[in-house]
């Protein structure tokens, strides 16, 4: 238990640190190029979905916040489970990958429309301002600065929907929780038969023991 508490608390500090940072030294559309134009610290905001999505205006952006407590209710239980049971090492890391990404986004979406003024495109957010926050409980945006446009080019003509429209691989902008949901998932996918299969024992007959 122990070390799934480590890496939810450690997860959970970075993802919050970054924010911080974000919000109160840059403005929304500002961005920072990290490793020239493949990895690029980009300032966004959502209404809580991953990867930047969006979901139904207000009664959406709550709906999500609440949804988002029970899942994380859910999760921890099955974390603490997990834990009492003896579960494999990697079934446990990945669980506690996923809690970690779902408390990180949903701090945001409880605490910084209370804490932060709005960030705009001209102007950087600050901490506790005299005359509150941007929004109310459970309606703050998550912050997202992680953009990864590796490759960039158009989809075929023949392509359905999308053809002859332009493409970048990848586009949507992330943060750290997202990411830690997203390798939690990967794991618990790539290596299922290996979490969730119990080794079958084998009895050995006793020697000398006639069939």
């Amino acid at each position: 238990m122990k070390k799934s508490l480590i890496i939810v608390f450690l997860i959970l500090l970075a993802d919050q640190i970054l924010k911080f940072w974000i919000k109160l030294n840059m403005t929304l559309g500002e961005e920072i190029h990290v490793f020239g134009n493949w990895f690029i610290i980009h300032f966004t905001e959502n209404e809580g979905m991953a990867f930047g999505l969006t979901f139904g205006g207000d009664f959406g952006k709550l709906a999500l916040s609440i949804f988002r407590i029970l899942a994380i209710i859910a999760i921890g239980w099955y974390l603490v489970d997990l834990t009492k049971k003896h579960a494999t090492k990697g079934l446990i890391i990945s669980i506690a990958l996923v809690f970690a990404g779902a408390i990180g986004n949903l701090i945001d979406s409880i605490f910084y429309g209370l804490i932060f003024d709005q960030s705009s495109y001209h102007t950087v957010a600050t901490l506790l301002p005299e005359g509150g926050g941007y929004s109310t409980f459970l309606h703050g945006n998550v912050v997202d600065m992680l953009y990864f446009p590796l490759f960039e080019g158009y989809y075929p003509g023949w392509f359905p929907f999308w053809g002859g429209q332009d493409f970048i691989f990848f586009r949507p902008v992330f943060n750290i929780a997202d990411s830690s949901i997203t390798i939690g998932v990967l794991l618990l996918i790539l290596f299922q038969r290996n979490f969730f299969t119990k080794p079958v024992e084998v009895e050995s007959d006793p020697v000398g023991k006639e069939p």
